[in-house]
Order: C-alpha cells, then structure tokens, then sequence
C-alpha cells in the first residue's frame, strides 16, 4: 500500500522581517512550531517549505495525523461567538432599525474588515 500523497505547495506560507534576528523568517500556517531563517526573502521561503516537506514525510512514516492545507478544509460558514448582553442587545437594536437581520448585519460588518 502507498502512502498518500500531500502536495506541500498547497500549505499556508508567509515570509516576514525579524527586526530580532535580522533576517526574513519563513512560516507555515498549518505546522505553527516550523520555521526558517535566511538572509534573503526567497531563501526563507524555500527553507521552511523544505522543513515542511521533511515534516510531514516523517508523520507519514511514524503514522501521525498530517494537517490538511487551509485551502483545501471544508468550512460550513457557521461559528458561534459569545458576547456581552449589552454588544447583543445593541447590535440587535442596530439590525432591527436597519431592518434586516442580526446575521446580515454582524456578516456585513465582518466582510467589511
């Protein structure tokens, strides 16, 4: 039986200056605890894209669970947030003279962030 096949070019990447370090550093969305650091943007990239290859190669081997990219995750468009009785009752007030719903309001304002 072969192994799946995880194509890493689909993961989260983000290149960044460490004022602290002096350099650029890579990083992966999906594996947090992976990093790289190099002197040029490109290098930083092409670092940890290789530790996220090297990363998942070995869950696979040791039949750990390999986290799926953020592209690729199912998302319902639905999540619950508390807030406070006041923010609720405000934001209900707000939606109600707007005529509209609480949902479209608070996915409105969302979006507009």
């Amino acid at each position: 039986m072969s192994e799946p096949r995880i194509d890493t070019t689909h993961y989260t990447y983000r290149v960044s200056w460490s004022a602290e370090d002096e350099e650029y550093v890579g990083s992966c969305v999906e594996l947090p605890s992976l990093s790289w650091l190099a002197d040029t943007q490109q290098g930083a990239l092409s670092g940890v894209e290789q530790a996220v290859a090297e990363a998942i190669e070995d869950m696979l081997a040791t039949g750990e669970e390999v986290p799926p990219p953020l592209a690729e995750r199912r998302y319902s468009g639905r999540f619950n947030v508390r807030v406070p009785e006041s923010l609720h009752r405000r934001l209900a007030m707000e939606a109600a003279e707007q005529d509209i719903s609480l949902n479209r309001l608070i996915s409105d304002r969302l979006s507009n962030t």
